[in-house]
């Protein structure tokens, strides 16, 4: 750079300055946090957000998964409810659910806590909490969790239940119900004394989620036709397996968020190694379960089911989910395989019951979820059946009961189910007014 003379003088206008300051420099440099105090937050922060932005994207993989399970006629419902449902996820953690879970000190039991307040813009080293990670980071990583539990609901109550009921439900759910359950685990509470152990979320998140599904569908009833008066089961094939098979696979790929990140750390090498061993561990158990889904569904029924085979590789990730981290890969694989081995199984158990899931969501994300919680015990040292057990009872008594209140309220006041004639017409019509495939909707 050519200097001329003002920019000679300012030079050394601005040197004589500075050199009375040096020494102050010197002291607030010496003053300064370094990075082996920074660092673990900065990295615990950034593993927040990217594993969020994953789960975050489970819920594309979510209304994929389900638009390609329903009839064309209800899809654009699906996609409705999956993005009304996540913002309203968004909104009622902020409003009270993470204050709720979180709450700090309390009797471990129910605390309902108020509005999430970020970090000040530009927060200093010293103003910050560096024995952990940025609240806004923490804050979402939490909140796109939560979103997955009313995502599941949604799934298995598909092409009967009214928009606005299940959207009241959400509320709820979201708001109330995931964060007083999930403070009992993750949260300091009565659970977590206790030595139950959820790493990141077979019961705490997927189970309570099937819990809730359960509920509703049993107070919703199954779709018309589904079952004949002679106990006959009548299959009602979805409009698009492909994309059923996209959102599965945006689900395996957001699980590495779900699971990564519920290391909750990554400031130190044994935290990052970790993490690939989560990884490879969560990847493993999902190949076990669709590999296992597909043999067995080959063995019962003389031919391979897609649907099963889908949600055998999700079953293995929900197996695995409570404790990613401990077992081996092998491991990994007999755990994720014995989940898509009761997948197969309890498909058709619940149809016995005339227990109408249209994705196979109560069998993927609770009686898999249950399963994957009593196998930490088999990895996990610090771990005991019987105070497993006693979370899985704790969680589906909790869940299973607040949710047929707020099922049975629903329906006393605003009915959630739609009518016959609005069924066979399709909800698109009926409740939307428009549809996801127009061109095909008269033939």
């Amino acid at each position: 750079m050519t200097m001329n003379r003002f920019t000679k003088t300012a030079l050394a206008a601005g040197a004589l300055i500075a050199l009375p300051q040096l020494g102050l420099a010197q002291e607030a440099e010496a003053a300064a946090p370094g990075f082996d105090e920074i660092g673990p937050y900065i990295m615990t922060t950034l593993l927040f957000c990217m594993a969020g932005f994953l789960v975050f994207f489970m819920a594309a993989g979510f209304a994929m998964l389900e638009g390609g399970l329903v009839r064309s006629k209800n899809v654009t419902m699906q996609m409705t409810k999956n993005i009304a449902l996540y913002s309203i996820a968004a909104i009622m953690y902020w409003l009270i659910g993470f204050n709720t879970m979180y709450p700090g000190d309390f009797n471990g039991y129910f605390a309902i806590g108020g509005q999430t307040v970020l970090d000040a813009v530009g927060v200093s080293a010293a103003d910050a909490d560096l024995g952990y990670a940025s609240i806004g980071s923490d804050f979402f990583f939490q909140l796109v969790f939560v979103a997955a539990t009313a995502s599941i609901v949604s799934g298995a109550l598909a092409e009967r239940i009214k928009l606005w009921p299940f959207l009241a439900f959400v509320v709820v759910l979201t708001g109330v119900m995931y964060p007083i359950s999930g403070s009992w685990q993750w949260g300091g509470g009565w659970l977590s004394e206790a030595g139950f152990s959820d790493f990141a979320g077979s019961t705490v998140v997927h189970s309570v989620g099937g819990w809730a599904a359960l509920a509703g569908a049993i107070v919703l009833g199954p779709r018309l036709g589904k079952y004949g008066k002679d106990g006959k089961v009548n299959p009602i094939p979805g409009s698009n397996l492909a994309l059923a098979t996209l959102g599965t696979f945006i689900l395996w790929l957001g699980w590495f968020g779900f699971n990564g990140g519920s290391q909750l750390a990554m400031g130190t090498v044994g935290d990052v190694s970790d993490v690939s061993r989560i990884f490879a561990n969560t990847n493993m158990a999902a190949a076990a379960g669709a590999v296992t889904a597909l043999i067995l569904t080959q063995v019962m029924y003389k031919k391979p089911d897609l649907t099963m085979v889908l949600n055998g590789a999700l079953a293995g990730l929900v197996s695995i989910t409570a404790e990613p981290l401990a077992p081996t890969l092998f491991g990994s694989l007999w755990i994720g395989a014995v989940g898509g081995i009761i997948v197969v199984l309890t498909v058709p158990m619940l149809d016995k019951f005339k227990i109408d899931d249209v994705v196979g969501a109560i069998p993927v994300h609770l009686f898999a979820g249950i399963w994957g919680t009593i196998a930490v015990v088999f990895y996990n040292s610090d771990a005991n059946i019987a105070t497993q057990l006693m979370g899985i009872i704790a969680y589906g008594v909790f869940t299973f009961v607040a949710s047929l209140i707020v099922w049975f309220i629903l329906k006393a006041v605003v009915g959630i189910r739609v009518g016959e004639e609005e069924e066979m017409n399709g909800l698109d019509v009926s409740e939307l007014g428009m549809e996801a495939y127009p061109e095909f909707s008269k033939s």
